[in-house]
């Protein structure tokens, strides 16, 4: 199973005798798989089935699913609702002696809302069966078409989170090629920082001096964040090559990302690395963004 995008459509349609059907799905981004169907009345049986056979083949997205059935030639029959007629009958002859004419016409029946109406004539239960087979294997058919339209979007979206992925890669080389990164320059930096802290407290202690200074190292020190992000490009390359739904987990790996790029910019002494920081946050927005779509 190859990565899925969670937006598509698809539509299928079949008949048999005087009845005809399509179906027509549409999917959106979803944190989960919800499904939303609209089927005509008579057909709400088939709602286990349906979400059954969708299950199978989706993970995540808001599926709206529809059928529309018509009937050719309808063949009606006038079918008589024996309870209301027993009903306007007995009322009828209660009130018999009430009325002028106690005579009750077939017309006068007919017009009592509820006592007769037309419908489609019943037919045999295994052409019904039948008929509803071809119906569900109709269902797979667009459900099939809808997965492969969802796989050909969802590798074009990996496509593009490999570029994005690579991205980030190069400009974690960039921040820690930087020259603020280099031993010399940490070191008089540092010395730096630490005739500010004489200069501002000449008679600071020899061991508080010196907690001072591992302080402003280790805050200016970025090799962790930096060990870090080099650990999240290979996972989102991993999850990026797995054949399941693998949206959610690079989604936290985004956070991850966003997470180790906020602390860069904050420890940066450089304007170099503050800039490939920003452009970091902007390749790690739009990774995010594009994820969104990603089963």
């Amino acid at each position: 199973m190859t990565q899925q995008s969670m937006t598509g459509f698809a539509r299928s349609q079949g008949q048999k005798g005087r009845y005809r059907w399509t179906w027509e799905l549409r999917s959106v981004n979803g944190k989960g798989l919800d499904l939303r169907l609209r089927l005509p009345q008579g057909f709400d049986h088939l709602e286990s089935a349906i979400r059954k056979l969708t299950a199978a083949r989706l993970t995540r997205g808001n599926v709206q699913i529809a059928l529309n059935v018509s009937v050719a030639d309808s063949k009606l029959e006038l079918v008589v609702n024996e309870t209301a007629l027993e009903a306007v009958l007995d009322l009828k002859n209660r009130l018999a002696s009430r009325l002028d004419d106690s005579r009750l016409s077939l017309e006068g029946l007919l017009a009592v809302r509820g006592i007769a109406e037309l419908r489609e004539a019943d037919e045999p239960g295994d052409a019904m069966a039948s008929r509803e087979a071809l119906i569900v294997s109709d269902l797979e058919l667009a459900i099939g078409r809808l997965a492969a339209m969802r796989a050909e979007e969802g590798e074009k979206i990996v496509a593009v989170l490999r570029e994005q992925v690579d991205a980030i890669e190069a400009l974690t080389v960039v921040i820690e090629a930087d020259r603020s990164r280099q031993p010399a320059v940490i070191a008089a930096r540092l010395c730096e920082q630490v005739q500010r802290l004489l200069e501002a407290a000449p008679s600071l202690e020899g061991d508080r001096l010196y907690a001072e200074a591992v302080l402003l190292a280790t805050k200016s020190d970025i090799r962790e964040e930096l060990d870090r992000l080099r650990a999240h490009v290979t996972a989102a390359r991993a999850l990026l090559g797995e054949p399941g739904p693998c949206g959610r987990r690079l989604d936290f790996l985004a956070q991850e990302f966003n997470r180790e790029t906020n602390t860069i910019c904050s420890k940066s002494n450089s304007v170099e690395v503050t800039a490939a920081g920003l452009e970091l946050k902007t390749v790690i927005d739009q990774f995010r963004e594009q994820l969104q779509n990603l089963e």
